[in-house]
């Protein structure tokens, strides 16, 4: 988020100007850095309209295949002996992605003037989430920043792969079904008007089915441009919701109760929350901390709730596996293994060997999905296809039985 402030400088002078940073305690912590006295500091979206800077989202994008790149890049250069600064201008130069290019080219500045590298990443929320400036953060403060950045290119990678399997094994289905919904449209629209004509013409009794395609091409045809509206609405209006707290709570509750689907989220949300906390702590972050940033980044309102509900049972000294037991979508495994980590001393070891097994559970269930999908897919199309096939051909037997 923006933020708009005024402050005396060294010598005293009124500045002004504007900030990104993920919350107010960070920005006022990045400009205590500059040495400014802070007057006045405030949120950009309580501002007036006209003061407000242009914000053009879908040009400030960075795809999670260049910030695994990036990532994977600087743990190498920083492990080589490359110096911070040196290396985010070698990755901005060779960066293909402009506003991708100008964010690394901000953080090597602020670095050379001896802003600490975590609070220059906190300017770029949209860029570096909380998981990755307080990873950073933590190798700052043990001297590990290397290990660190190491830690994270791998969990980079990590994710990027599951979900690149989860895109490519929903592409052929998806590719079907809309291809059947658009041909069914435009046949709706320019097809079966052309033959209503010829078969009114003709005098035959129309058959039900005939009637009934013939009833939804006329409502097709008349109602298209008012159809693909009040469609664009629906969606807008859908989208909208489930940014809302109330939506997007009751929208990840009907994902988790799913038939088939509903086991794959489990299993995506359990992989992020596994491996997201296995790499805070052995970056060093304590493990109340790890799971307020783990709650940010899993993705899902119903995790989260049950991870900040693990939070407060952690900081009134309970164990992290007793917090997780009986908790709604924690299987009793996974307290139970936490719970050995524990004993043992091995907690992050544990947690990314849960975090291994349920990635191998996510293929699997991808695997059942897509051939219980396939099926699935040639019966609808069987009596789609068949269906306005029949309707058509029918009335045309008719009129040929009748000459």
């Amino acid at each position: 988020m923006r933020f708009e402030y005024r402050a005396k400088n060294e010598s005293g002078k009124t500045v002004t100007g504007n900030i990104e940073a993920a919350n107010e305690k960070v920005a006022l912590e990045m400009l205590s850095d500059q040495n400014l006295i802070i007057i006045s500091l405030t949120k950009q979206d309580k501002l007036p309209i006209w003061r407000r800077p242009l914000n053009i989202s879908f040009l400030q994008r960075v795809k999670p295949k260049q910030m695994v790149f990036l990532s994977r890049q600087l743990s190498v250069m920083v492990s080589a002996g490359l110096p911070l600064v040196q290396a985010l201008e070698v990755l901005s130069e060779q960066s293909d992605n402009h506003y991708l290019k100008k964010v690394l080219q901000k953080v090597a500045d602020d670095v050379r003037e001896g802003r600490r590298f975590s609070v220059a990443l906190a300017q770029f929320p949209k860029v570096f989430d909380d998981f990755y400036i307080n990873m950073v953060r933590a190798g700052e403060t043990a001297g590990k920043l290397d290990e660190v950045l190491n830690y994270l290119a791998d969990q980079k990678e990590k994710n990027y792969d599951l979900i690149s399997k989860i895109k490519s094994a929903m592409i052929y289905p998806a590719f079907v079904i809309a291809a059947v919904i658009g041909v069914m449209v435009l046949m709706m629209v320019f097809v079966i008007p052309q033959l209503t004509g010829v078969l009114k013409e003709a005098g035959v009794d129309l058959p039900l089915p005939t009637r009934i395609l013939i009833s939804l091409s006329d409502f097709f045809s008349s109602n298209l441009l008012i159809l693909i509206i009040g469609f664009l609405f629906l969606v807008a209006g859908f989208i909208f919701w489930i940014k809302t707290p109330k939506g997007k709570a009751l929208w990840d509750k009907f994902l988790l109760k799913l038939p088939v689907f509903g086991d794959l989220f489990e299993e995506i949300y359990l992989v992020r929350f596994t491996r997201s906390l296995s790499t805070l702590i052995v970056g060093g972050i304590p493990i109340s901390s790890g799971l307020k940033i783990v709650a940010k980044v899993v993705g899902s309102s119903v995790y989260k709730k049950t991870i900040q509900d693990a939070v407060i049972d952690v900081e009134e000294g309970r164990s992290i596996s007793d917090s997780f037991k009986g908790a709604p979508h924690i299987p009793d495994m996974l307290s139970q293994l936490l719970s050995v980590g524990e004993r043992t001393g091995r907690l992050d070891d544990v947690l990314m060997k849960i975090s291994d097994f349920y990635s191998r559970e996510v293929q699997n269930t991808l695997s059942k999905l897509v051939t219980l999908l396939e099926p699935i897919i040639i019966i609808f199309l069987g009596v789609v296809v068949g269906g306005m096939v029949a309707a058509i051909v029918l009335p045309m037997y008719q009129m040929a039985t009748a000459f």
